[in-house]
């Protein structure tokens, strides 16, 4: 009786990561933090560009959509579309950017995921190292977070260390939590963030697991 052929071990296929596009509004102290978080999460694939008229959201928004569009057909994008796209986004105070709901709904009708803040990034690095209960201006939160002279970060130049930040990212998102959960007017209450939605999508991808459910406060 003829045996049957030697049954073959199939071998694993990692599945591929998913790919995120983030589109900053800073030229330094957003790109600075999220180029050392990718360095991070290794092999995570994470492209972070910066783009749009500085200070005006819709533009932001814009590029990243026309930059999604055009993935597939770029080399340096490995001619692969992203699987997620997000914008980092600032509100600002005392005066809200005038064009943020036109490019809040511009990003929902092409799928693109924001992380806003109010007033500004710098308050999300603030939260790795304290709370933030009351109001304040960017101006404010920028002066802040110099005079804490943990991260390196000042004014003038908007310098970031990200090692300094590393240890606080836990606490920094438990803060970002505590603050939507007291807000009753979404990212239009001040202080306000969600820049950890981000940050917890990033990690998932590269660790497995799902990400916890948070509210979505952009919309």
């Amino acid at each position: 009786m003829k045996r049957g052929k030697p049954l073959k071990r199939t071998k694993g296929v990692r599945p591929e990561q998913r790919r995120f596009l983030i589109y900053c509004e800073g030229a330094c102290t957003e790109d600075q933090y999220f180029k050392g978080l990718r360095t991070d999460l290794r092999s995570l694939p994470v492209a972070i560009c910066l783009g749009g008229e500085h200070g005006e959201p819709k533009s932001l928004v814009r590029a990243a959509i026309d930059h999604q569009e055009r993935a597939p057909r770029s080399a340096s994008d490995r001619w692969t579309e992203y699987d997620e796209v997000w914008c980092v986004i600032d509100v600002e105070a005392p005066v809200s950017h005038e064009g943020l709901v036109a490019a809040l709904k511009l990003a929902r009708q092409h799928g693109v995921e924001v992380a806003l803040t109010n007033p500004c990034f710098e308050l999300w690095l603030l939260l790795h190292f304290k709370d933030m209960p009351g109001y304040c201006t960017s101006a404010e939160a920028q002066r802040a977070l110099e005079r804490l002279g943990a991260c390196g970060y000042s004014v003038g130049r908007k310098h970031l260390e990200y090692e300094s930040l590393r240890a606080g990212h836990g606490q920094a998102e438990q803060r970002a939590q505590a603050l939507r959960q007291r807000a009753t007017k979404g990212y239009a209450d001040n202080p306000w963030t969600d820049v950890d939605r981000l940050v917890e999508r990033l990690k998932a991808a590269r660790y497995g697991g799902r990400p916890g459910n948070r509210e979505r406060g952009n919309g």
